[in-house]
């Protein structure tokens, strides 16, 4: 079982050394969350949670820019991997986005996961003039630009929102960069298991993210995609989690568990020297015996 730590809603000032600690400790990597802009007035209705309002989103939440983040943690670690919880990648232009990852993940020595969802958020959707209704064909069909990019071949495409004459793209990643989608909607689990080389749990109980892992493992099943390589990261909240549970997930088919953002652990606004304590006390209940 491979160990994340979750950044999201950490302090600005703290995140590198809190960075360096992880990989101290052993943990397999970090994952860094995204958004672009905070909204006056939102109507967009979250969908992990019950009153459809995120989870402790404030005006002054910091959204770095993913790639800047993690090429400037990447450049003070050596061996920690980073993977995005989750990138919105349909409101992006999949060029840019294989541009960016293909160049963190060849300075980074291929620590690099792409953990990508669809978006809520109409209202980031509508100031960069995308279109919100058509991005889940679009979610696809950036994954099929960006894979084709990181080839490093001479490629064309011809799809129903991106166009390109042959050409090919340098650097490419070192390996061929890890796709993982994000969700629990039988939309994004379906798109898991048919097109992702992994999957990413936004959190649940142990039990309900057990029935997760079977129906992902059905869907591939029934996609016929149970051949290739998948990685499986998985966070619980609302319970505390021993080492049985870990079994018991490992054995589901899950390959990562995520230590949950501090605000939820510790709460918010904590210190580095109580993350510090937060990791320790994980790391020894958890990492070391698993």
């Amino acid at each position: 079982m491979q160990f994340w730590q979750s950044l999201f809603q950490c302090e600005s000032d703290q995140i590198f050394e809190l960075t360096k600690l992880c990989e101290q400790l052993g943990f397999h990597g970090v994952m860094p969350s995204d958004h672009l802009l905070h909204f006056a007035v939102q109507n967009s209705k979250y969908p992990y949670s019950p009153d459809h309002k995120p989870p402790s989103f404030r005006d002054d939440t910091p959204w770095f820019d993913c790639w800047t983040m993690i090429a400037a943690l990447a450049a003070v670690t050596s061996k920690l991997h980073f993977c995005t919880n989750v990138y919105i990648l349909p409101l992006r232009n999949p060029v840019e986005v294989a541009k960016a990852t293909s160049s963190v993940a060849f300075f980074a020595n291929g620590r690099l996961l792409l953990g990508v969802g669809a978006g809520w958020m109409k209202e980031e959707f509508d100031v960069l003039g995308v279109d919100f209704a058509s991005r889940g064909r679009r979610y696809d069909e950036c994954i099929e630009v960006i894979r084709k990019l990181h080839s490093g071949e001479f490629v064309e495409h011809d799809g129903e929102f991106f166009h390109f004459p042959r050409l090919n793209m340098i650097p490419k990643p070192p390996q061929p960069l890890p796709i993982l989608i994000g969700g629990t909607t039988e939309v994004a689990m379906r798109r898991a298991a048919r097109l992702g080389d992994g999957w990413i749990s936004p959190g649940g109980t142990v039990d309900s993210t057990l029935d997760q892992l079977q129906r992902i493992d059905r869907l591939r099943r029934e996609y016929g995609t149970r051949n290739r390589p998948f990685d499986s990261i998985v966070a619980v909240f609302g319970e505390e989690v021993c080492l049985d549970d870990l079994r018991r997930l490992q054995d589901a088919g899950a390959t990562g568990f995520i230590s949950i953002p501090f605000m939820f652990t510790i709460g918010p606004q904590t210190s580095l020297a109580q993350k510090r304590e937060a990791l320790e006390r994980f790391a020894e209940q958890l990492m070391v015996k698993a």
